[in-house]
């Protein structure tokens, strides 16, 4: 167990077995055990038996969904703590043939431009003075109420 960075213990619907193997994995000198919980009491029990982390996919996986499926212009999205999200999202109507200074994007929404995507491509050194258009996507980095806001999410 010592020449693995982590362990990652996803069993299933055998809560039983995924506690015994974070134990395991600890006692035998796991350095990082990642475990699956679909609730927040095994949560608890992994954690005093051996679990570095816990991680809730079903529950992150229905959240992500839920976002995504809310609003047709959002393609992606990713939370990077309870403040602050990335998504990407088609380029809002009023913005199309505007640039991002012009369209002022930082200052008026407190939201950062990290890239475009353009015919499939992703260009992450963002021109501020090139023409947005309708069928190009934004990643946008900011505070989730900052994006929630601008782009009625």
């Amino acid at each position: 167990m010592r020449n693995f960075d982590v362990c990652i213990v996803a069993i299933g619907n055998d809560f039983q077995s995924s506690l015994e193997t974070t134990s395991l994995l600890k006692e035998l000198g796991a350095r990082m055990v990642v475990s699956r919980a679909a609730r927040d009491v095994q949560a608890k029990f992994l954690l005093r038996n051996g679990a570095d982390e816990v991680v809730y996919p079903e529950r992150q996986l229905a959240r992500w969904v839920a976002i995504r499926c809310s609003s047709d212009h959002i393609m992606d999205y990713i939370e990077l703590d309870g403040d602050y999200a990335i998504f990407e999202v088609a380029v809002p109507a009023e913005w199309v043939g505007k640039t991002i200074r012009q369209a002022d994007i930082r200052k008026r929404h407190g939201i950062n431009v990290m890239a475009v995507r353009r015919d499939g491509q992703m260009d992450m050194s963002v021109d501020p003075d090139a023409a947005l258009a309708a069928d190009e996507t934004l990643l946008v980095l900011g505070k989730y109420k900052s994006l929630q806001k601008c782009f009625h999410i």
